[in-house]
């Protein structure tokens, strides 16, 4: 590592108001890393010096940047496929059809002569001339990662894809231009034995998993673009003469007296000081349900006021504000690396140096004791070895399986981001699950009517309903959806008055009507103490409860909850039957989440969390060593599902929670977590069989192809039977893999 990558200063976490602010100007804020070697930290945008991929940004950015690498592997890849089409049919084309491509363009070429000093037909010609592009340019950024995994002695999966293609191209290459030089053993008949088309296929198809893996990376820069844009971009400034101005949001400081109007965000994490107002925190809580704000409450930036006005105190901005935390922790969170990525670079790694060690010494061995020409058999053993070795079998084992994989899961309505995901989704033995959105509809609807004195049960509806009419709480909306059901008339109100953080009022039919929470019972000084019991039951059992007063005497009262989904309940039985353990996290109070995780008979629950501890809870199940799968649907929910092994989003939740997650089920059943789960282990068991394969291939092949038989049979692989044993293995490979499409979830 270079000193200046070893020695570059840490990055500064930057604000959900700041980011675009600094990437505008240019400053030196944002910090780049590189996703395998995360200790390599740069000011500007490059590659990193180990590995040579591109560096990604550390620090959150509200403009998305344009993706570089992801558009160059696109265009490569494409031109890279456009050229090995014809290659591979002109190579391949005889053996599978009566068509000869490649005897076409001798015929063509037939009138115009080659140079003397190329010995090599037109076909042979136009081989290289199509392969080289695609090796030298298309290829390129693989040589080059595995040129330096050699250089820093870090080997992985590019020391393989490099020597691979530069043995199967460079070999190709000399026997072009120098056919004269290789003994017979090379030569089937009078034919050149060239692989070109097997070095250009293995850099088209490295290359479409490369495409495939940076579009998936990119979607955490998505989720991130979608926090930051939460936060508004201006803010109104009371100043101490009493008079407004607007103002970026860059310039409010701490102490600044804001005011927020009906329907505007919070512009940044303060005390109410005058006023009050309903604010939808549900970004922040994942509850539907709004929160009553006074004077002393504390409100939260990017959060939503409703219906009233008030004045608030600036406490936290920029990068200290809830908002701005959430945004870094999912950054952190994704770059994050899983263990199984290290054990596969290093099984890699023992890989590449025992091909190479074993190249060497048949080398060595057929130089010294072999037949003559004991030189050139030792070459052609050496060569062969390399080629039978050539990691495309290896690399084709996992991807193409993960690609059948999720293919099969998109029908079932489960959209897997990755291949991690998918292979992780097997070994999970701990799922945490938010309540509202994701156990339950995250709508409230009624779930009792009790009427008293001489009421009956529409009457309560029908004056709840009418008092409710112009509001646009959820609760309130619950109460007019259910009297719509049950065609419970709602009647003119006269005198309305909404009293915040207590319910409303008004006449009807020339009687005074109260509905809301006990606080506003009392100042009416209405008893309910008769009802306390069965009340208290129901909230036990989830429900928020309004009381319903006329002309002073309690009529009765109204049951609000947000139901469990009707699939939830098998869902969990299906869960838990296969080892998982389930813990619901809420934001919601202690009362409503037991209510619900006794219901569904859960192994554990936690009330009252705020997102960052949504997230420390992921971490801490992390640091005992569960594989945690966190599910949820909402903006708080998105640190945390960044954070898990696995990440799941409702499809019915918001843009920011699907983006972080790497997990989407699309209609919003958890039934759903049970078939990725049983896809996982079906994939998992393809991809071993697969590398089962690839390796049996290589234990068998590389000896053979080292020349162990010959001794007693006389057989010395070729190179050419060696590319054929290596095509033969990938078909093997692909054919295993496309059984995935009957898999059973």
């Amino acid at each position: 590592m270079s000193e200046s990558h070893a020695h570059a200063a840490s990055p500064v976490p930057i604000g959900a108001n700041q980011a675009s602010e600094v990437q505008r100007k240019g400053e030196t804020g944002v910090v780049y890393t590189c996703p395998m070697h995360p200790q390599i930290r740069a000011s500007a945008p490059g590659n990193c010096p180990i590995c040579g991929m591109a560096l990604e940004s550390v620090t959150p950015l509200a403009v998305e940047e344009r993706n570089v690498e992801l558009e160059s592997m696109t265009h490569r890849f494409w031109v890279a496929l456009a050229l090995s089409v014809p290659l591979l049919v002109m190579t391949m084309g005889p053996m599978v059809s009566s068509y000869d491509l490649g005897a076409l363009v001798n015929h063509i070429g037939e009138s115009l002569a080659l140079p003397h000093w190329m010995p090599a037909s037109w076909a042979q010609c136009v081989q290289a001339v199509l392969a080289t592009p695609v090796v030298l340019w298309a290829g390129w950024p693989f040589l080059e990662r595995g040129w330096n995994s050699f250089r820093t002695w870090q080997l992985n999966m590019f020391s393989l894809i490099g020597l691979g293609v530069a043995t199967a191209y460079g070999f190709s290459l000399f026997a072009l231009f120098f056919p004269d030089t290789l003994p017979h053993a090379f030569r089937r008949g009078h034919e050149l034995p060239l692989y070109f088309e097997a070095a250009s296929v293995i850099v088209t198809l490295i290359l479409l998993g490369q495409v495939l893996e940076l579009r998936a990376r990119s979607r955490t820069s998505s989720a991130i673009k979608d926090l930051l844009n939460l936060a508004p971009h201006t803010a109104i400034r009371v100043r101490p003469d009493g008079t407004e101005e607007a103002v970026p949001l860059e310039a409010v400081a701490v102490g600044d007296i804001l005011r927020v109007k009906p329907g505007s965000k919070v512009p940044v994490d303060g005390v109410v000081t005058t006023g009050g107002s309903s604010v939808d925190e549900s970004m922040i809580t994942g509850e539907s349900i709004p929160s009553e704000k006074a004077a002393g409450s504390t409100v939260t930036g990017a959060t939503v006021n409703q219906t009233g006005t008030f004045l608030m105190r600036a406490e936290k901005v920029g990068s200290d504000t809830l908002l701005a935390r959430i945004v870094q922790m999912v950054a952190d969170a994704g770059r994050s690396r899983a263990p199984i990525q290290k054990l596969a670079d290093q099984v890699s790694g023992w890989f590449v140096l025992g091909v190479m060690a074993c190249a060497a010494v048949s080398f060595v061995v057929w130089a010294v004791i072999g037949p003559a020409p004991a030189l050139a058999n030792a070459l052609v053993v050496a060569i062969s070895v390399l080629i039978i070795a050539c990691p495309c079998a290896l690399g084709l084992a996992t991807p193409v399986s993960i690609i059948v994989g999720v293919g099969r899961g998109a029908k079932e309505g489960v959209l897997i981001k990755d291949a991690e995901a998918l292979e992780l989704m097997e070994k999970v033995d701990t799922l945490v699950v938010d309540k509202t959105g994701t156990l339950t509809e995250g709508k409230p609807r009624v779930q009792t009517v009790v009427a008293l004195a001489d009421q009956s049960g529409l009457s309560v509806l029908s004056y709840a309903a009418s008092l409710e009419g112009p509001s646009e709480h959820p609760l309130a909306q619950a109460i007019v959806t259910q009297a719509q059901e049950n065609k419970a008339p709602t009647k003119p109100v006269d005198a309305f008055e909404a009293v915040v953080g207590k319910g409303v009022s008004g006449r009807i039919d020339g009687r005074v009507a109260l509905l809301g929470n006990t606080v506003l019972m009392d100042d009416a000084q209405v008893d309910c103490t008769a009802v306390g019991a069965d009340v208290d039951r129901l909230r036990q059992a989830g429900q928020t409860i309004m009381y319903l007063a006329i002309d002073g005497r309690l009529a009765g009262y109204i049951g609000v909850a947000d139901p469990v989904k009707a699939t939830t309940q098998e869902a969990v039985q299906l869960l838990r039957a296969s080892g998982i353990k389930i813990i619901m996290l809420t934001g919601d109070n202690p009362t409503t989440a037991n209510a619900v995780a006794k219901s569904l008979a859960l192994d554990g629950v936690k009330a009252g969390v705020l997102p960052q501890d949504k997230y420390k809870h992921v971490q801490e199940l992390q640091q005992q060593g569960h594989v945690v799968a966190m599910a949820g649907d909402g903006v708080n929910d998105a640190p945390a599902l960044a954070q898990a092994n696995v990440g799941i989003a409702m499809g019915t939740g918001t843009d920011v929670a699907m983006n972080s997650a790497r997990v989407v089920l699309v209609k919003g059943d958890l039934r759903g977590i049970a078939r990725a789960r049983t896809l996982s282990i079906a994939t998992m068991k393809n991809i071993r069989q697969n590398l089962f394969f690839a390796f049996a291939y290589n234990v068998i092949g590389i000896p053979v192809a080292a020349g162990v038989l010959y001794p007693w049979l006389g057989i010395l692989l070729s190179p050419i039977i060696a590319s054929a044993a290596m095509a033969l293995s990938s078909v093997s490979v692909i054919g295993n893999a496309l059984r995935l499409r009957g898999a059973r979830t």
